[in-house]
């Protein structure tokens, strides 16, 4: 078993904001043990939003998360903890909040709205690759 403390980024997106969620988030992954090392509310730019995605520049569901992403403020969090990057990712739920299990973040708080782009409230980073470039990104 690994003792190594991992970093992982952590947002709650502007739905999570705008439905008052963001306290909620925070309580449960202090819940689960572990530690909240900064946090920034932010309105995120463009050029952020396209570094961060830049992936998944050129697929359909692009451009309407990038625009989603920049409708409103986003809780920036770097959380740490012992397998926190893949811990965090359990407490989330699937990707799709409609097949996210009860308990989990989307599971108990997200659905489907029928719009272009799925809003399911959290993004964390999904290896330590991509949370060391993304808390770079967010926490520079």
């Amino acid at each position: 078993m690994s003792t190594a403390i991992e970093e992982t980024l952590v947002l709650v997106k502007p739905d999570g904001v705008a439905r008052s969620l963001t306290g909620e988030i925070l309580r449960r992954i202090e819940a689960k043990g572990y530690s909240l090392v900064d946090i920034r509310l932010v309105q995120a730019e463009r050029s952020l939003l396209a570094e961060h995605y830049a992936e998944h520049e050129g697929k359909p569901f692009y451009e309407p998360l990038v625009e989603f992403m920049e409708s409103g403020p986003i809780v920036a969090i770097r959380v740490a903890g012992n397998r926190v990057i893949e811990g965090f990712r359990v407490l989330a739920g699937t990707t799709d909040p409609t097949t996210a299990a009860p308990g989990t973040i989307r599971g108990d708080f997200g659905r489907d709205w029928g719009l272009r782009v799925q809003q399911n409230l959290v993004h964390g980073s999904d290896s330590p690759e991509s949370a060391e470039r993304e808390l770079k990104l967010w926490f520079s």
